[in-house]
This record gives C-alpha cells, structure tokens and sequence, in this order.
C-alpha cells in the first residue's frame, strides 16, 4: 500500500511531534539557550531556568542538553515532572535514583544523608552532578520549592554539589515566589519564543532534508501561511506540515500551496496562532494529563504508579 511518504519519497515522518534527536533543529536561539544553559552548569551555578510557551521545543532542548554533557565529566539525569501531585519526599527518593544512590532511605534525614555522600562521591571522582527537570511548572509547592533550595545547599568549598535546570511553562516564575530565597539563587533564566518566518522556513526544509525529502513540496507562499496560521510554535508547524502532506497524497498532488495550508488549519482548529480562537492555554501540557489518568485520576496520587511509568519512559 502507497503512503504519503512512498509518495514524496521520503525516508520517514519529518513532522513527527515525538523528541527525536535526529530532527533537532539547532536554530539560533536554540543555540543561544544550550550554549548559556552549558555554561551555566559547566560553573556549577545552581539554579537555570528556561522557559517557552506549549510546543516551543522545551523538551526537545533538554534532550539535547542531556545528551551534549559528556560522560566522562558530568553524572546527569533528565527527570520528568508528570504529576502535580508528587511529593518532597518522592522527588528527593527520584533524584538520588537518578544519581546513582542504590535503595534510598524512606525516611528522609536517612535519605538526604545518602544523596550527600553520593554527591560528595561523584565531586571526588572529578564529575559534576546535574540533574534536568522537565515540564517544571507542575512543582506546584512551597514544599518541593524548599526542597531545592536545600539541596543548592550542598556545598564544598569550592563549588556547590549539585546545579538544576529548570525546562517549562512561565508559570514556572509563579511557583519559584513560593519560596522567595529559591527564586533569588537562579543564576540564569532563558526565554524561547516563537519561530520566525524565516526560521519557520528553515525548520521545515531541515526536517524535510533529513527525511530524504529530494524536493521542495512547499511552495513560498505556503511556507508563509504555515508561519502565520502555527505562531512560529515547533509542535504547531508539525502538525500543520504533517496534515498537509497527507492531504496533498490523497488528492494526488505534487506541490502544496497556501489553500491547503488554511484548509488544513482550519480543520485543525487554528486562527492565526498557535491556539483556536477564544482558547484559553491549557494549564497542564497533554503529557501531563495523560499521565495523571495513568496515576488514578483521583485526588489522591498513586506514586508507586509514577514510577513505574517513568521507569517505562527510560526504557524507550
């Protein structure tokens, strides 16, 4: 059976929304934000935060952060937040995991008491413990604030023990003035904001070179409709582009112009930005939600559950 990538001979999906590393597209201020973010962890800073509206690549980046700190001189891990629910406790037991800790302590001076030799080990060893947090808007708080704060406190007296970096919503900000002294040690603090037209061209014509794309299937034009009706949002242009060349497939065209830009985003909802008019943003992105029904869906948080499933996730 012919499908829509026999048909522009392509190799795979170019506008797949899954993180893969392959299509990362190292736009300018991607570049910007990796090359402050390295900096900020490379001095063990503390505290970085980077922030972008849903869609912008936030999780892309952080990927790209984890896999661009060598081995052989950082002890990293990426951690993703996938329910609002969590606890201190829990997430103290998830970053010792995380960092080597074998069997972490339920009770929590034991298990901070773990987590400081393992730190004290990795800076011996001449490593640097860093561990990346994902979707951080859902640390909702004062608690899990506090805890933060306490581990920047872990020092030698040369440097700190462990630096953080922040990847969410700007909501973020919100939930750092819950605990003001926290919010005074960020050390560095990045914005990714929309695509440009420019850059909306570039992004497409990249992900469509590395999927073996031997053509341009796009014209100006609707390279021009695809920037206005996504917002410069990554994920948006995706969807948008992925629809699109479906559609052309299906009534057997070689070029794809503006009108079937609109009729696409007009079929999925879109007025000229990133959202449907009169939408309000989400407050949780659609990974979280669909993690939360994955813990219970309840009020009370299954947490034995969220482990199991970020175990799944590193098994990908």
């Amino acid at each position: 059976m012919t499908t829509y990538l026999d048909y522009f001979e392509l190799t795979q999906e170019p506008f797949s929304n899954a993180p893969v590393s392959r299509f990362y597209y190292n736009s300018a201020q991607h570049s910007q934000a990796l090359t402050r973010l390295m900096h900020s962890v490379s001095y063990m800073k503390g505290l970085s935060i980077l922030v972008g509206d849903i869609g912008a690549g936030k999780t892309t980046l952080a990927r790209r952060m984890l896999d661009s700190l060598p081995e052989a001189e950082y002890e990293a891990a990426l951690l993703v937040i996938i329910h609002s629910g969590i606890t201190a406790n829990w997430l103290l037991r998830r970053i010792a995991l995380q960092l080597g800790v074998e069997n972490p302590a339920q009770e929590k001076l034991a298990l901070l008491s773990q987590l400081y030799q393992r730190l004290l080990q990795i800076y011996e060893s001449g490593k640097k413990a860093v561990v990346l947090i994902d979707e951080a808007q859902m640390l909702e708080t004062r608690e899990l604030m506090e805890e933060f704060r306490g581990l920047l406190n872990l020092e030698v007296p040369e440097r700190k023990l462990i630096s953080f970096v922040f990847f969410g919503l700007p909501e973020i900000e919100k939930n750092l003035k819950l605990d003001p002294p926290l919010a005074q040690r960020v050390a560095l603090r990045y914005k990714l904001e929309p695509f440009t037209a420019e850059s909306t061209e570039a992004y497409i014509k990249h992900r469509l070179r590395l999927a073996g794309s031997p053509r341009m299937p796009f014209t100006a034009e609707s390279l021009a409709a695809v920037h206005q009706r996504s917002g410069g949002t990554p994920r948006v242009i995706n969807s948008i582009c992925d629809n699109a060349l479906f559609e052309a497939f299906l009534a057997r065209e070689q070029i794809i112009g503006d009108k079937l830009i609109h009729r696409v985003a007009d079929n999925l909802g879109l007025q000229g930005s990133a959202l449907p008019e009169g939408q309000q943003k989400p407050e949780k992105p659609a990974v979280a939600v669909a993690a939360s029904s994955r813990a219970g869906g309840g009020s009370k948080v299954d947490l034995a559950e969220i482990d199991r499933y970020l175990e799944g996730l590193g098994k990908l």
